[in-house]
C-alpha cells in the first residue's frame, strides 16, 4: 500500500512521526482520527509490545473510531477478531469496544470516563482531549498509563484558553514541552488536498474557495469557525457578552417601519466617518422590554447625509429620546440635533472610560433580564461578541475590542448600549402644579360688576 497516495500529505507526516508523545492541533473533519486508526491497528499488527487505549469525548466517536480500525483490518487482510463492547473496570462497570489481533495484541475504545485508564498500561490514544468534561482528571488517569515509554497521541479542535489541552499547546510553543506538534487548520488542509479527496477528483482554486467559504457560512458564528477549523483558541471568558447570553435575546422578524411604530421610541447613534461605522438604532419599549425596530448601517457617509437620515427618525411622533456619541467627529452632529430637536430629546455623550463602563453594564443588564430583543443576525452577534472588558495595571476598566474593516470597531455595540441609555432616562423633568381654585373665583370676583353684556 503506497501511504504518500492513499492519505493527504498532512496525515503522511503524522505517520512519518514516530516521537514518543506527538499531539495534534487540528480542524475538524480532516481525517485525523481516521489516519490515527490506521496507525494503532500496524502498531498491533506488528506487535511493538504494547495495546492500545483509546478515549473519545463521547461513545459515539469511539464507535466511530473502532469502526475505523474494523475497516482497516478488512482492507488490509488482518486476522482480527471484534469482540463488541465488554466490560474492562468491573468495579465501576465500565466498558469498551474491543478489537483483538491474531497476536492478542487489542484496541480498546473507551469512553470518556477517567476511571477507565486506572491500572491499564500501553500505547493511550486522547481523542477531542479538550472537549472531555475532566481533562485533569483524565490525564492524571491516563499520563501513568505511557509510564513504561509507551507512546501517547493527542488529537483535537480547540475548546477555549482556560483547559489544560490549550495550556499544552502553549507550552509547546514556548519551548516549555519537548513534544511533537502538528497543526493543520482546514486551509492547510484544503491546500493538501482535502477537497479533491471529498470530490474524488481534482478541483480548482475556485472551486476550493467556495467549499471554504461554505463551511464558514454554515458556522453559527466566528467563534465557531474560528476555534472547530483555524486551530484558533477564543478565550470566550473575557467577551463582555459571551454568545449564550446574546442567543437568549436574538430573535426574528423584530424590524418594522417606523410609520408603524406606536409605543415610545429610543435612539442610540455611534458614529463614526471613514476607518468606523456610523450606526443608528431605534428601539420601540413596550411595557418593560425595548424591542430592536431598526438598525441603519452608514458607512463612509457624508456627514451631511448623515444628518439627513438622524433627523427623519427624530422627527418621530413618538421619539421620547436619543443619546449620541458627541466623542470627537460626532460633536457637532450631535450639538447640532440637540438645538434642532430640544436637549430633553437629544443627549450628546462623550465617551469617557467610566462612561463606557456605564453604557456597557446597562446594556449586559438588559441581556441578562431578557429585557432587550435583537435580531438574529451573523454581524450583530459578532460586533456585541467583540468587546472585551481589560483590567489595566493602573486598576482601571477598559473596554477593548479588535478592529475588523468588514464590521467596524464595536459600533452597533455602542449604538445599542447608547439607545438602552436613551430609554432608561426620563425624556424631561416633570413639574407638577395644583391650580388653587377658590384663590382663582376670589381673583375675578366681581370684575364684571355693572356691565350690560344684553347692550355689549
Amino acid at each position: 500500500m503506497n501511504l504518500e497516495e492513499y492519505f493527504l500529505p498532512y496525515q503522511n507526516r503524522w505517520l512519518d512521526d514516530e516521537s514518543p508523545i506527538k499531539i495534534w492541533e487540528k480542524s475538524r473533519r480532516i481525517g485525523a482520527t481516521y489516519v490515527q486508526s490506521y496507525e494503532d491497528v500496524m502498531d498491533c499488527v506488528r506487535d511493538k509490545g504494547y495495546d492500545v487505549w483509546f478515549s473519545s469525548a463521547d461513545e459515539s466517536a469511539a464507535r466511530e473510531y473502532i469502526a475505523y480500525c474494523e475497516q482497516w483490518t478488512k482492507f488490509l487482510k488482518i486476522a482480527a477478531k471484534k469482540q463488541g463492547k465488554i466490560v474492562v473496570f468491573s468495579d465501576e462497570n465500565i466498558k469498551a469496544f474491543v478489537i483483538e489481533f491474531a497476536n492478542g495484541r487489542k484496541i480498546h475504545a473507551l469512553s470518556s470516563n477517567p476511571k477507565s485508564f486506572r491500572s491499564k498500561g500501553g500505547k493511550v490514544v486522547l481523542d477531542e482531549f479538550a472537549h472531555h468534561d475532566n481533562q485533569d482528571a483524565l490525564w492524571a488517569a491516563a499520563k501513568p498509563c505511557i509510564t513504561w515509554g509507551y507512546p501517547l497521541r493527542i488529537l483535537s479542535t480547540h475548546n477555549g484558553q482556560n483547559c489544560r489541552y490549550f495550556k499544552f499547546i502553549n507550552q509547546i510553543k514556548q519551548g516549555k514541552k519537548n513534544w511533537s506538534l502538528h497543526t493543520t487548520p482546514i486551509q492547510l488542509a484544503v491546500d493538501e488536498g482535502l477537497v479533491d479527496k471529498i470530490y474524488d477528483r481534482p478541483t480548482t482554486g475556485q472551486e476550493r474557495q467556495e467549499w471554504l467559504e461554505e463551511q464558514k457560512n454554515n458556522c453559527f458564528d466566528e467563534y465557531t469557525w474560528q476555534q472547530e477549523y483555524c486551530c484558533e483558541a477564543v478565550d470566550e471568558a473575557t467577551a463582555f457578552l459571551p454568545y449564550e447570553l446574546i442567543a437568549t435575546c436574538e430573535t426574528e422578524n423584530l424590524y418594522q417601519e417606523l410609520a408603524e411604530l406606536t409605543g415610545d421610541i429610543y435612539v442610540g447613534m455611534d458614529i463614526g466617518r471613514k476607518k468606523d461605522l456610523s450606526i443608528i438604532w431605534v428601539i420601540e419599549k413596550l411595557g418593560l422590554v425595548n424591542y430592536t425596530r431598526m438598525v441603519k448601517i452608514l458607512e463612509k457617509t457624508e456627514f451631511r447625509i448623515q444628518e439627513e437620515i438622524l433627523e427623519n427618525i427624530l422627527k418621530h411622533r413618538h421619539l421620547r429620546r436619543c443619546c449620541i456619541d458627541a466623542t470627537g467627529l460626532g460633536m457637532q452632529l450631535a450639538e447640532g440635533a440637540r438645538q434642532k430637536f430640544g436637549k430633553y430629546r437629544v443627549e450628546p455623550i462623550t465617551f469617557t472610560n467610566r462612561v463606557k463602563e456605564d453604557l456597557a453594564y446597562n446594556l449586559r443588564t438588559h441581556f441578562e433580564d431578557k429585557t432587550i430583543y435583537i435580531p438574529n443576525e451573523h454581524d450583530i452577534r459578532e460586533d456585541l461578541h467583540s468587546v472585551r472588558r481589560v483590567a489595566t495595571t493602573a486598576g482601571n476598566i477598559r473596554f477593548d475590542v479588535e478592529k475588523s474593516d468588514a464590521n467596524g470597531h464595536a459600533d452597533r455595540f455602542w449604538a445599542l448600549a447608547l439607545a438602552l441609555h436613551a430609554a432608561q432616562a426620563k425624556p424631561w423633568p416633570i413639574h407638577i402644579a395644583t391650580r388653587n381654585r377658590r384663590k382663582s373665583i376670589d381673583m375675578t370676583r366681581g370684575l364684571y360688576d355693572g356691565i350690560d353684556f344684553d347692550n355689549w
